[in-house]
C-alpha cells in the first residue's frame, strides 16, 4: 500500500521562507524598545552604580559616608538625566543597521561620558567641598588642571556609559526580534489560512465538473425525473458546502451526511451498480475534521470503482478510534486502478481528489497525520486517514 508523504509542497516552503523574511523585515523595520523598558534599563543601571559604590565605601570604611552619600546620590540623578538624552539621540537611530547604531553608541558616549565627569566633578570639588576634597586638590599636580581632571575621569566613565549604551542597542534588538517572530507566526497563520481555503475550494469546481457530466448523460438519455432530482439534490450539496467556512472543521455526522447526499446523486447516475455502507460509531459523531475531507476520496471511489465496473460495486465508510486518532476509511470492492494515487499520475486530472486530501491534512495537522491509499488485496481501492481526535462539535 503506496503512502502518501504529508509534507507541503516545496513551492508552499519557498513561500513560507518569502513569509518569514518578509516579517523579519516588517518586525525588524518598526520594532522599538518600548520607552518604559528603555526608562527602567537607564534607571536600574545608575541605581546599580549608586549601591555598588555605597557598599564599597562602606567597606573601606571611608569618612563621612553621609556626606558623600548625599553626593553620590545627586551625580546618579545627574546620571540618568545624561543617560536618558542618549537614549533620545540613540532611538533616533533605531531603524538603522546594527554596525550603525554601534559606532553611534561608541561615538555619542564620549560627550554623555565627558559631561557626567564633569558633573561628579563638580559635585566633589566645587559644590561645597569638604576638607578632604580640598586636601586632594592641593596634592594634584600643578599641570593637572580641572579639565584634565575632567577628561581624565571622562575616560574611565567612557566605558561605564558605553556599556548601558550597548545594552539598550541589545535591548532594543530584542525587541526586534520578539515582534519579527509575532509577525512570522501571524503570517505563516496566513499563509496556512490561504492554503486551506484555495485547497478547499479546489473541490467544488472538480465535483460539479463531473456530476454535470452525469446530469448530461440523464438529459440525453430523456431521463427527466432522475435529471430533477439530481438537480435538486445538487442545488442542497452546494448550498450547504459554500455556506460553511472552508478553514472550519465540522462534526463527522455533518460530514458524513454531506456524502450521503452525494452518493444519492451518484444512486441516480448509478441505480444499479452503487451500494453505500456507513459504519459510524455514535461516539464518534461529534468528531472534528475537515470539512469536505472525504468528499474528494468518494468522489474518487465513484469514478473509478464504480463508473468503470458492469457489476454491482460497494462503496463503504467506516470511522474508528485508534489509540486516541481519528482513523477513516474509505473503500471499494470496485475495480482495483493504480491510477487513483496521485504518485501514480497517469493523466492529467488523475489523483487530483486524493492529493488534495493529502495536502489539506498535511497543512493542518503535520507530521500528525497520516493519508495511505492503495489497492486492496481482495480487490478495489482503500483509503485511510489518521488524525489527531477531537470532540465536542455539536452536530447539525
Amino acid at each position: 500500500m503506496a503512502n502518501f508523504a504529508l509534507q507541503a509542497p516545496a513551492r508552499l516552503s519557498r513561500s513560507a521562507d518569502v513569509i518569514v523574511e518578509t516579517a523579519l523585515d516588517a518586525g525588524g523595520g518598526d520594532a522599538r524598545l518600548s520607552p518604559r523598558i528603555a526608562a527602567a534599563s537607564i534607571v536600574n543601571f545608575w541605581i546599580f552604580y549608586f549601591v555598588i559604590n555605597t557598599i564599597r565605601m562602606a567597606v573601606v570604611d571611608a569618612p563621612d559616608q553621609l556626606h558623600m552619600l548625599l553626593r553620590r546620590l545627586a551625580v546618579s540623578v545627574i546620571g540618568v538625566v545624561i543617560t536618558a538624552l542618549l537614549c533620545l539621540l540613540l532611538r533616533q537611530f533605531d531603524s538603522r543597521t546594527m554596525r550603525a547604531q554601534v559606532t553611534i553608541a561608541f561615538l555619542a558616549s564620549i560627550p554623555a561620558a565627558l559631561a557626567y565627569a564633569a558633573a561628579n566633578y563638580a559635585a566633589f570639588y566645587v559644590v561645597y567641598p569638604r576638607e578632604t576634597e580640598l586636601q586632594e586638590l592641593q596634592k594634584m599636580p600643578e599641570h593637572l588642571t580641572p579639565v584634565n581632571a575632567i577628561l581624565d575621569q571622562g575616560f574611565s566613565w567612557y566605558f561605564f556609559i558605553v556599556a548601558w549604551a550597548v545594552l539598550y542597542i541589545a535591548l532594543s534588538y530584542a525587541a526586534k526580534v520578539r515582534t519579527a517572530e509575532r509577525a512570522a507566526a501571524r503570517f505563516r497563520a496566513q499563509a496556512q489560512t490561504a492554503q486551506l481555503r484555495a485547497l478547499r475550494y479546489q473541490i467544488n469546481p472538480h465535483f460539479l465538473f463531473n456530476t454535470l457530466n452525469s446530469l448530461s448523460t440523464l438529459v440525453m438519455r430523456q431521463s427527466g425525473d432522475e435529471a430533477e432530482r439530481m438537480i435538486i439534490n445538487l442545488s442542497n450539496f452546494f448550498r450547504t458546502s459554500l455556506t460553511a467556512d472552508p478553514t472550519e472543521d465540522v462534526p463527522l455526522a455533518d460530514e458524513v451526511k454531506m456524502q450521503r447526499l452525494y452518493l444519492d446523486i451518484e444512486q441516480i447516475r448509478f441505480p444499479d451498480r452503487l451500494k453505500v455502507e456507513f459504519d459510524i460509531p455514535h461516539e464518534l459523531a461529534g468528531a472534528a475534521v475537515p470539512g469536505m475531507i472525504l468528499q474528494p476520496i468518494v468522489e474518487n471511489a465513484i469514478k473509478y470503482g464504480v463508473a468503470r465496473s458492469n457489476r454491482p460495486v460497494t462503496v463503504t465508510i467506516r470511522a474508528r478510534n485508534v489509540d486516541g486518532q481519528l482513523y477513516l476509511k474509505v473503500e471499494d470492492d470496485g475495480t482495483a486502478d493504480t491510477v487513483r494515487g496521485p504518485s501514480e499520475e497517469k493523466a492529467p486530472g488523475h489523483g487530483i481528489g486524493l492529493r488534495n486530501v493529502c495536502e489539506r491534512l498535511a497543512a493542518q495537522f503535520g507530521s500528525a497525520a497520516n493519508c495511505h491509499y492503495g489497492a486492496r488485496p481482495q480487490g478495489g481501492f482503500r483509503v485511510s486517514l489518521l488524525m489527531p481526535l477531537r470532540t465536542g462539535l455539536s452536530v447539525a
